[in-house]
Order: structure tokens, then sequence, then C-alpha cells
């Protein structure tokens, strides 16, 4: 293993252990659940949006180690962006991992590149995309998502 996908293994293991937002808020506006029955991993998020802002964001539930990373980084990018821009940062994500021969756009995603090397294994994208299917659904007034 490379030094730098040492360093990205450490990064996704830290969110893991230690996830930011890792909570329910008081006052969501909107809300998704989403689930992938092929892995289990499943969490509710919530969102408060005032003046077309995400002002709190959190999410809660289980999934592996990829999936709650993927969650605790996106809640720590998109905490204080408009919708459009929160949207946008998902589209990215998505493109990112979804999309061969597309190139990301590294400067939006900023620490998200780390998920990049996940493309390796398909069966794992499902769990690093589902908290940003999620957050779509939940901005979109959709309540429940699956992965299948």
């Amino acid at each position: 293993m490379s030094r730098l996908e040492q360093l990205y293994q450490d990064m996704i293991l830290e969110h893991n252990k230690h996830p930011r937002h890792f909570e329910a808020i008081e006052n969501p506006t909107h809300t998704a659940f989403g689930k992938n029955p092929l892995c289990g991993d499943e969490y509710h998020l919530s969102v408060e949006i005032n003046d077309n802002v995400l002002s709190s964001i959190g999410f809660q539930g289980s999934g592996c180690a990829i999936s709650k990373s993927s969650a605790s980084m996106m809640t720590e990018l998109v905490l204080g962006k408009t919708v459009q821009e929160a949207l946008l940062i998902k589209d990215a994500f998505l493109t990112l991992l979804m999309q061969e021969g597309v190139g990301a756009d590294r400067a939006l995603l900023g620490k998200l590149m780390v998920f990049e090397g996940v493309k390796k294994y398909p069966i794992r994208v499902k769990c690093a995309t589902l908290i940003w299917r999620a957050l779509e659904a939940a901005l979109e007034g959709v309540v429940e998502i699956s992965t299948e």
C-alpha cells in the first residue's frame, strides 16, 4: 500500500471511529432514510434548512466504515452550504464514484477524493453513496430510499 493510500485509509477509519454530526437534530425541515439491503447499512438523515442554507445536519444509524465515514465527511462539507451548493457537491461525488473516465471536480470535493479508490470495488460504491442518495432524497422531499 502506498503512503497516500495509507493516509486515505487512515482518514476513512478516523471518520468511522469518530463520526462528525452523528446525532439527531432538533428541528429538521428535511429528512430521509437510506438503506442498502445488500450489506445492511441504514441511516436516518436530518437536515434543517434556513434561508436556503443547510444550517444543521445530522445522521444516525449503522453501517460499514465506508458508509459511516462517507456520511461523516458529507455532513462536514455540506453544513453551511446553500441547497444548490450541496447538490453540486453531491453530483460531483456521485460522478467521482460512478462514472468511469469522467474527471471529478477535485477543488469542489476536497477531502472526499479519498473515496476515489472505492471505484475498484463496485459493491462498495453503494456503501459510499448511500448517504448522498439520502441527502438528495431529503432535499427533494422523498422520505425513504433503497440502493437495491
